[in-house]
């Protein structure tokens, strides 16, 4: 794994584990009886951190597919559309 990999995985990681923590908190908002207004809104951040990290995964993914074209496991540029257009 280089360094730019590393890194990029580090990336995603982090907004996952932000996801998981903004879930924790809708779900603690809805136990708690908490207003509609804040479980949408903490609901919606929850959201948006997933979305960035597919959007990271999936901009991983193109750039292997260009950097190395012939590897295993590369996606076609039909994959990587349908994977694109499935956080759309």
């Amino acid at each position: 794994m280089t360094t730019d990999d590393t890194a990029q995985q580090k990336k995603i990681i982090n907004r996952l584990r932000r996801a998981q923590g903004q879930l924790a908190a809708v779900i603690t908002a809805v136990e708690a009886g908490g207003s509609c207004k804040d479980v949408v809104t903490q609901l919606a951040a929850v959201s948006s951190a997933l979305d960035r990290a597919g959007f990271v995964i999936v901009s991983t993914a193109m750039r292997e597919c260009l950097d190395n074209p012939g590897a295993e496991n590369t996606l076609t540029v039909d994959e990587l559309e349908k994977l694109f257009l499935t956080l759309a």
